[in-house]
């Protein structure tokens, strides 16, 4: 007789042994904290990890208010334009003596 405790089905089922689970609830927590440093921790009360039906990881951003998609959009344009100028080389980038 088959042992049930290798069969694994939606009664037994949880996301906790699931990779995707893991990996939306980093990336959520991953965007939470960026979101605190840009002071917008409480301008999304929806952010959630989560897994769809087939068990592919998600994350929930909700809804946003029209302040909150402008401050978002804002910050998004001046990462894009600080990302295409180029940096000065620092000391650190250097080998000694060059």
């Amino acid at each position: 007789m088959p042992d049930p405790s290798h069969h694994l089905d939606a009664a037994h089922w949880s996301p906790l042994d699931t990779d995707d689970w893991y990996a939306a609830r980093n990336a959520t927590t991953a965007l939470r904290d960026a979101l605190v440093r840009a002071g917008m921790d409480r301008d999304f009360p929806y952010l959630r990890a989560d897994l769809n039906a087939f068990g592919h990881g998600l994350v929930e951003l909700g809804r946003i208010s029209p302040a909150t998609a402008e401050h978002l959009a804002e910050l998004l344009r001046l990462a894009l334009a600080s990302a295409a100028v180029p940096h000065p080389s620092t000391e650190a980038d250097h080998e000694p003596g060059e």
